[in-house]
């Protein structure tokens, strides 16, 4: 049921029209590489929550939004005006989904242009535009349909892609990316049973089912205060498919023993509180280039009640960090498109270029050839990326196999496709229900 009025959506206080000029400017941003993450730190505190949901909903629907504006106007206005009479049809192009009444997004978006100084000039150009697509919306939506950019709202270099890289399964992972992601949770195995747990948010009225080895699928969304014992490192919220890194890189090693894991880019920490959480005697030393998002990997870890010896570094440098001692085993979450990602982060889709792929693979290729001499010999390295790609998983791990004769790939998931069965994992009578998309090679360093 939409709401009737523009202030009526509970907790939301300021104008509409001042939510649709912030989230404007936010799909603007977008537009110009700059990450939504950083546009809503921006943003005041209380307008933040209205404008991350409006944004989130523009920027899945952004490909259709400008097929629109194409049909509207050839040529496309000023920037600022662009975004925001986008941000306008993004909304309301589908009524079923559209967050308010459509007549009232269309008002308080012309209401916002002449709000505005740098649309002011273009406010009677967006009201004729949204006032002929009220008049004309069946007709003009069907002139869209048979354009794939806005009939799967992705770039077409990715959709090409994806079809390429995943015949079979393409549509499947283009549909999983306009879906909001469940909120998932990693059972802190110190403390509770995932059963205990599952318990004790049932007594709270939350409902969740088991996922993979540790975790529990929400069936609805809740602030993590709401949870039971979160504060005191009892749970974590960690996506299905990322908890599997810690259970792989551990398995079949004696978990009572100090082993040295080098967690070769942590931050946020998530991977890193695992793997404690399942080896509390280890000697982690978690890497990060960023010294802020280092501090990010010290406040989870506190949470948690963990201790491991955190360095803002370079990974690919590690003349600048490393003692000299061969590690046990190595987690390389190598940065990447975040392709597996994008429902939780729809600004990606319109961030990444063509290209990016390509040179983020050749880091992952040097980042792995160049961990890989800190291996000791019979230990293991973890290679993951949260992309879908192939050159950033099968491709760049082949290639590596090929110069290294001392390595062995062991089982693993390969590429983990949200809404497949996975492949290869510890265990297999406990699915990971809706995840990200992930790729995980497992390889092993021969002893000669």
């Amino acid at each position: 049921m939409t709401p009737s009025s523009p202030s009526s959506q509970p907790g939301l206080s300021a104008p509409l029209w001042r939510l649709l000029q912030a989230t404007a400017s936010a799909v603007q941003a977008t537009r110009q590489g700059q990450s939504l993450t950083a546009q809503l730190e921006r943003v005041p505190q209380a307008l933040r929550p209205g404008v991350q949901a409006l944004s989130f909903q523009v920027l899945r629907q952004l490909g259709r939004a400008t097929a629109l504006r194409e049909q509207l106007a050839a040529k496309a206005p000023p920037p600022a005006a662009d975004a925001l009479l986008c941000t306008a049809l993004a909304l309301c192009w589908n009524d079923a989904d559209a967050p308010y009444p459509i007549h009232t997004l269309v008002n308080q978006a012309v209401e916002a242009a002449r709000q505005q100084r740098q649309t002011q000039a273009q406010s009677g150009f967006i009201n004729a535009c949204l006032r002929r697509f009220m008049r004309e919306r069946v007709a003009l939506v069907a002139s869209t349909d048979p354009n794939p950019v806005a009939q799967w709202n992705h770039p077409r270099w990715w959709i090409e892609r994806l079809q390429a890289d995943h015949p079979d399964h393409w549509q499947a992972l283009l549909h999983m990316a306009q879906q909001p992601a469940p909120m998932t949770l990693r059972v802190n195995r110190q403390h509770h049973t995932v059963g205990a747990y599952q318990a004790q948010l049932q007594a709270l009225g939350l409902p969740a089912k088991p996922v993979g080895q540790d975790g529990l699928q929400l069936s609805q969304a809740v602030p993590v205060h709401q949870l039971p014992g979160f504060a005191q490192g009892h749970v974590s919220v960690q996506d299905a498919a990322a908890q599997v890194s810690a259970r792989l890189l551990m398995q079949g090693l004696d978990t009572q023993k100090p082993w040295r894991i080098l967690d070769a880019c942590a931050a946020p920490g998530g991977k890193t509180g695992h793997l404690l959480e399942l080896c509390p005697q280890a000697q982690v030393l978690a890497l990060d280039v960023d010294a802020q998002r280092c501090e990010r990997i010290h406040q989870n870890l506190d949470r948690l009640g963990l201790k491991a010896q955190v360095k803002a570094a370079d990974a690919g440098q590690p003349g600048t960090w490393w003692d000299g001692q061969a590690f046990d085993a190595i987690l390389l979450d190598a940065p990447c498109t975040a392709s597996g990602i994008v429902r939780r982060h729809p600004d990606v889709r319109w961030l990444r270029r063509p290209t990016d792929s390509a040179q983020l693979a050749k880091i992952q290729a040097q980042l792995l050839q160049t961990l890989w001499p800190l291996l000791a010999e019979g230990g293991k390295l973890l290679y993951c990326t949260c992309s879908v790609f192939k050159a950033e998983g099968d491709e760049t791990v082949q290639a590596f196999l090929r110069r290294n004769t001392n390595a062995a790939l062991r089982p693993s998931p390969g590429h983990l496709i949200p809404g497949q069965t996975p492949k290869g994992l510890v265990v297999e009578d406990n699915q990971l229900g809706e995840h990200d998309g992930f790729y995980y090679a497992l390889l092993e360093k021969r002893r000669v």
